[in-house]
């Protein structure tokens, strides 16, 4: 066993306060994920705006999560990767040493190393710490795929290595991938597919939408993991039109304005180049989200 975190799992944004971690509101976020029965917090993954945070942002944001979920059932699933192997490698340390319970670590984006960097890249990265080690393979956004076979062979070479975060879309990479080493923990990453990953053999899902309804989230996937797949299903169908919704433009604009229209957090703010939804996409976002029960703190 590799101490694998599954299950419910949110993709935490990262609330600002005159372009500066809105510290309060983040500790209540999080607060309301494990109210909700979210297993697991990933703060700063790209939905949290990682990619804009300063060094000491980020790890400010990982030593809030694990101070709110000591002493709890929820998990801290840090958001660790970078480009360069090096930054990639501190702040897995500084996840390990601040006490999160594993990370998730994103391909490097743009540099689009070939298959044998990216084995080294991980690699380097599990050798560094002892906690468990998630990928995150989203070539949409990075311009980078981890190839199946990368991926199982970390899987079976790296102590700590336990799955992959799968945000490619691709249905039959996931099949591949779970009938090629069953033991792999493949993880969601596009809420619009939670269903049919969880049905094919996935163990869990990082959820944008669960950030506005990590209810729901837990219960769809719960549902699936104990293979009521029916009641699941019907779950993942009424959560298609917000699914949907939440990336009519760029993550996470739209699901940040959705959790301000809910009153979740109380400043819409991004950091450059990330700005506010077009005011025709905010109305459709509104919208929808009437159709949603969207508990408060």
């Amino acid at each position: 066993m590799k101490n694998e975190i599954v299950g419910a799992m949110t993709a935490l944004i990262t609330p600002f306060k005159n372009d500066k971690i809105d510290e309060q509101s983040y500790e209540k976020l999080i607060k309301r994920q494990i109210a909700n029965g979210i297993d697991a917090v990933v703060p700063v993954g790209t939905t949290g705006e990682s990619s804009t945070l300063t060094h000491d942002e980020h790890r400010r944001c990982i030593e809030i999560a694990v101070s709110v979920c000591k002493n709890t059932n929820t998990k801290v699933l840090a958001g660790a990767g970078s480009n360069a192997t090096h930054e990639a490698v501190s702040l897995a340390k500084f996840a390990q040493e601040c006490g999160a319970d594993g990370i998730l670590s994103i391909t490097p984006y743009y540099n689009k190393p070939m298959q044998s960097g990216l084995f080294k890249h991980y690699e380097a990265i599990s050798n560094a710490i002892s906690i468990p080690v998630l990928l995150y393979n989203v070539p949409g956004r990075t311009g980078c795929e981890i190839a199946s076979n990368t991926i199982i062979e970390l899987f079976r070479k790296c102590k700590n290595i336990y799955g992959v975060k799968e945000a490619s879309g691709n249905i039959d990479k996931c099949v591949d991938l779970l009938a090629n080493e069953p033991r792999l923990r493949l993880i969601s990453g596009e809420d619009s597919i939670n269903y049919p990953i969880l049905s094919n053999g996935g163990s869990g899902v990082i959820s944008v939408t669960s950030n506005l309804l990590p209810n729901e989230i837990a219960n769809l996937t719960h549902e699936a993991l104990k293979e009521n797949y029916k009641n699941a299903k019907s779950i993942n169908d009424k959560l298609y039109n917000i699914n949907k919704i939440l990336f009519c433009e760029s993550n996470p604009i739209p699901i940040k304005a959705a959790m301000f229209i809910a009153g979740l957090i109380p400043n819409l703010e991004y950091r450059l180049p990330l700005e506010a939804p077009s005011k025709e996409n905010l109305k459709k976002i509104e919208e929808v989200m009437k159709n949603y029960d969207i508990k408060g703190f």
